[in-house]
């Protein structure tokens, strides 16, 4: 073959598909998951810190915040979902997350959540608003009148039948935990699934099923969707309610197309309000 031959010859060869082997999927992969989880969480890890924390839990502002109006000003029924972050660097990660109760004429709110000591499952062990290791709660979510008279019902059968609330039942990662706790309410009232926080870890430890703890499929938290988790740790989550979310070690990307916005790690929710 003559020289001038040769070079149609490797001009077709450098038009065939290269032989590079998987390392450019492998490079998207990891930008996209550093663009997704790590840069996200990174950003707000530098944030946490210069904002600063109490240094130990008796230096803590457990006080009411004042978010909830005094009980007997509250005539009919309601229901609140509160979060606040955690304490010192754990905050950079995740929300501690809480109900309140109150059925129509109660003297008094009732809050249940679940902490990481002693038994898991409290009542009434703080006030209904109060600061989280001197974080400030939010209220996610509110229902109020015959939706919260009747999802009260659901609730406290829910909170009687928590798997996980003995002596040592609790693990901050990957649950069960508070958030978990919140969830396995939500399973059973649905109407509380859209304050799960995707800062909410443990949220995707799923506490029903024959696998509770190690594997879960099935229907989302919301019944609007469905759920796919592995040790609450690794999943994804397609539902109209907590829409996209992709369950990477605990931390949650993804995006709400119901009330649009992002989801990011550390960040949390980043749109419209929760």
């Amino acid at each position: 073959m003559s020289p001038g031959a040769a070079g149609p010859v490797r001009r077709e060869e450098r038009k065939g598909v290269p032989k590079t082997g998987p390392w450019p999927a492998i490079r998207r992969i990891v930008l996209i998951l550093g663009l997704l989880f790590v840069l996200p969480l990174a950003s707000h890890a530098a944030w946490w810190y210069e904002r600063g924390w109490p240094q130990s839990w008796a230096a803590a502002d457990w006080s009411s915040a004042r978010l909830l109006p005094a009980a007997e000003e509250e005539l009919e029924a309601v229901v609140h979902v509160l979060a606040a972050r955690v304490g010192r660097w754990r905050g950079i990660f995740a929300h501690h997350s809480w109900v309140v109760v109150k059925p129509a004429g109660a003297p008094r709110y009732t809050r249940y959540d679940v902490v990481g000591w002693g038994n898991p499952l409290r009542t009434n062990h703080r006030e209904a608003d109060a600061r989280w290791f001197g974080n400030e709660p939010s209220v996610l979510l509110t229902l109020r009148g015959p939706a919260a008279e009747a999802a009260i019902g659901r609730i406290e059968a829910a909170v009687a039948r928590y798997p996980y609330a003995l002596r040592d039942s609790y693990a901050a990662w990957p649950g069960p935990n508070s958030n978990t706790f919140v969830a396995h309410l939500a399973v059973y009232a649905p109407e509380l699934a859209p304050a799960l926080l995707p800062t909410a870890i443990g949220k995707d430890f799923r506490a029903e099923g024959a696998l509770a703890g190690k594997f879960f499929a099935g229907l989302a938290p919301s019944r609007s969707g469905l759920q796919v988790s592995l040790l609450g740790a690794i999943g994804v989550t397609v539902a109209w309610v907590e829409g996209i979310e992709v369950n990477l070690l605990g931390l949650v990307a993804g995006i709400d197309m119901r009330r649009p916005a992002l989801k990011l790690p550390g960040w949390g929710r980043i749109g419209l309000a929760p």
